[in-house]
């Protein structure tokens, strides 16, 4: 057995009165949680209870309404991990006194961080119990994400939350620079100052010298419409000397903003045309995944060959239009 403080006593019986309901059907404020750590035990204003008797005085505090599900701020601070600050999710573990600790940071440490207690291998089950029925912010709310979801959302919508840190656009793993959106320009222009920059909705992108040995990346970017966009060439040889390039564009922009936007490759020359036209990816989706699944303008060498002129020069007109 491990012992349990008062103050950890009330909160269990405010969220197991909680549990009691199915939800959360109202908002636990401060004050109230200061008048059950006191001890507060005249309350005789019973409510039902899920099974249809009367709840006692001693397990049962007066809620305020609101939305059903939602988890209070100071309900969030329960679920804080001391270590990392993020949301503890199930399996919640706990010292012998009670405090929590997430499953990841868990094997990390040697004693509790709040008491430096002895840390076991304990669940809060209760605790588990309570947030499979809470909503939770995203962890990207600190720059701007509103969304509350539920356990099993939480983790596949903090992928993909328009929100969560940029990484640098630029091709290739040499670059780790991570950052709000209205910064990744900044970044290209301070640090990626060798990319040239092109003007208009309809330009030529020249990729020099394709007949490079080697895995070889060409980038400009192109700004039109008020947006800057970022056009890709990459040369990949395969293990079995199979050389492929692989054309696309991206949108320094979220995903949001990339669906107003098509764009169209060509390749334009001796009588041959070659052209592909999709949505460009936005910044949080980058190009490598794109590239992977052939989801862009591909094509091999002898295609190359077909319209790069003597020096190996190889022209692609790029088009960027809007789409109502």
């Amino acid at each position: 057995m491990f012992r349990v403080n008062k103050e950890e006593l009330a909160l269990f019986y405010v969220l197991r009165s909680c549990i009691d309901f199915g939800a959360l059907h109202g908002k636990i404020t401060m004050a109230q949680l200061q008048m059950q750590k006191r001890g507060r035990g005249n309350n005789t204003s019973g409510e039902p209870s899920s099974s249809g008797g009367t709840a006692s005085a001693t397990n049962q505090l007066p809620i305020m309404p609101t939305s059903p599900g939602t988890l209070t701020d100071e309900l969030a601070a329960l679920f804080e991990c001391p270590v990392c600050f993020e949301i503890v999710l199930p399996p919640i573990m706990q010292c012998h006194v009670g405090h929590l600790v997430c499953a990841s940071c868990r094997p990390k440490l040697s004693c509790c961080p709040t008491c430096r207690g002895t840390l076991g291998n304990i669940r809060n089950l209760a605790m588990e119990k309570v947030a499979n029925n809470l909503m939770f912010p995203c962890k990207h709310k600190q720059t701007g994400c509103r969304v509350s979801l539920g356990l099993n959302e939480k983790a596949e919508h903090e992928e993909i939350c328009e929100f969560r840190p940029y990484s640098c656009p630029c091709p290739g793993a040499s670059c780790s620079w991570q950052g709000q959106l209205e910064k990744v320009m900044g970044h290209l222009q301070h640090v990626h100052k060798n990319i040239t920059t092109l003007n208009g909705e309809d330009i030529v992108f020249l990729a020099t010298d394709i007949n490079l040995p080697g895995a070889v990346d060409w980038v400009m970017m192109q700004s039109c419409f008020g947006h800057h966009f970022m056009l890709v060439l990459e040369k990949q040889e395969k293990c079995d000397g199979h050389t492929q390039f692989f054309a696309i564009v991206q949108l320094i922009g979220s995903r949001k903003q990339a669906e107003h936007f098509a764009y169209r490759l060509e390749l334009n020359g001796n009588r041959r045309r070659l052209t592909w036209e999709a949505m460009p990816r936005s910044s949080h989706e980058g190009v490598a995944s794109a590239i992977m699944g052939s989801d862009c303008l591909v094509f091999d060498t002898s295609i190359a060959q077909l319209f790069a002129d003597n020096n190996g020069n190889l022209g692609i007109n790029v088009t960027i239009s809007v789409v109502c």
